[in-house]
C-alpha cells in the first residue's frame, strides 16, 4: 500500500514540475509572471473539471476577459477611427472580437498544449478546437487583469491583437461578407441570399460547405470547420462574382455613352454678319467741313 502511495506521490510530483515548467514557458510568451492558482484556473476546461471532482472552471474568469478584450479593442477603435460611423465601428470589432480571431491568435501563444482538457475532448480535438482556444483566451487575459490590473491586460491585449485590428481596417467588404453581400444584392435589386449548408465528417471533425444562392441562382460556395465559417467563404465567392458583373456593366454603359457622344455630328457654325465699319464723330465733322464753301466776310 505505501509503495502505491509513494508512485502516486513521485507522479503528482512529476505532474507538478511539469506544470510549473510548462506555465514559466507560457508566461514567458505572455510576458507577465501571474499568481499560480490563478493561471490554473484560468487553463482549466470545464470537462477537466467534472472529471477531476468538480475543480473550479474558467468560465468567470473568460467572462471578465471577454468584457476586458472588448474595452481594450473597442477603444482602440474608437480612437483610430474618428471619422467611422457606429455601423462600421461595429463591424470592425466583431472582425476582431469572434472565436475565430481568438482561436488564431491562441494557436500562434500555442495555447492549446497548456489548455487542462477532460479524456472526452482529448480524445476529440480539444486542443485545437476554435470555441477552447477562444474561452481559453479570454480566461488568461482575465486572469492578467485580476492579478496585474487594466494596464497590464490593455498592454497584452495591443500587443497580440494590434496586428488584427490593423489588418482589419483594411478589410473594406470582407469585414462580414454576408452582410455585404446583403447590401450588394439590395442594391442591385437581387433578392436576398440564402445559404444551403450540408455537413460531413465525425462529431469531433465536421466538414461544413455552404452554397450561396440569390434569386434561385448559384453564386459560390465554400467550406470550413463551422457552418458560419462556410457561409463566411460562400458569401465572399458570390460578392466577388456579382461585384464583377455590376461593374462590367457599368463599364459597359459608360463605353456606349461615351461612344454615342463621339458618333454624334457636330452641327455647323452659322456665317458672322459683317459690319460696315462706323466712322468717328471727328471724321465726320472733318468731311462736312471740306464739302462746304467758305463764307465772305460782309463789309
Amino acid at each position: 500500500m505505501s509503495e502505491l502511495s509513494n508512485a502516486k506521490k513521485q507522479a503528482d510530483a512529476v505532474n507538478t514540475a511539469n506544470a510549473a515548467s510548462s506555465h514559466t514557458l507560457l508566461e514567458g510568451r505572455l510576458g507577465y509572471h501571474l499568481e499560480s492558482a490563478l493561471l490554473v484556473r484560468a487553463l482549466t476546461h470545464r470537462s477537466y473539471a467534472y472529471e477531476n471532482g468538480g475543480l473550479p472552471t474558467n468560465e468567470r474568469l473568460e467572462f471578465l476577459g471577454d468584457s476586458v478584450l472588448g474595452l481594450v479593442v473597442t477603444d482602440t477603435l474608437y480612437r483610430t477611427h474618428p471619422d467611422l460611423p457606429e455601423g462600421q465601428l461595429a463591424k470592425l470589432r466583431a472582425a476582431v472580437v469572434n472565436s475565430r480571431a481568438l482561436a488564431e491568435v491562441g494557436r500562434g501563444l500555442e495555447l492549446g498544449s497548456f489548455v487542462r482538457l477532460g479524456r472526452g475532448e482529448e480524445g476529440t480535438g480539444g486542443r485545437d478546437k476554435a470555441s477552447i482556444l477562444a474561452d481559453t483566451l479570454e480566461a488568461v487575459i482575465g486572469a492578467v487583469y485580476l492579478d496585474q490590473g487594466l494596464e497590464a491586460a490593455s498592454e497584452l491585449v495591443h500587443r497580440l491583437f494590434d496586428p488584427l485590428i490593423e489588418k482589419s481596417s483594411n478589410l473594406g467588404a470582407g469585414l462580414d461578407w454576408k452582410t455585404s453581400l446583403q447590401e450588394l444584392t439590395a442594391a442591385e435589386g437581387l433578392g436576398v441570399p440564402e445559404y444551403l449548408v450540408t455537413e460531413t465528417g465525425p462529431d469531433h471533425e465536421k466538414t461544413f460547405t455552404a452554397a450561396a444562392r440569390v434569386g434561385g441562382v448559384s453564386y459560390g460556395t465554400g467550406t470550413g470547420r463551422s457552418k458560419k465559417e462556410a457561409e463566411q467563404q460562400a458569401a465572399e465567392s458570390a460578392w466577388r462574382e456579382i461585384r464583377a458583373a455590376a461593374d462590367e456593366r457599368l463599364a459597359s454603359a459608360k463605353a456606349e455613352a461615351e461612344a454615342a457622344v463621339d458618333a454624334t455630328p457636330e452641327e455647323p457654325e452659322e456665317p458672322r454678319e459683317t459690319e460696315e465699319p462706323q466712322e468717328s464723330d471727328e471724321g465726320v465733322a472733318d468731311a462736312l467741313s471740306t464739302s462746304q464753301p467758305a463764307h465772305r466776310a460782309t463789309a
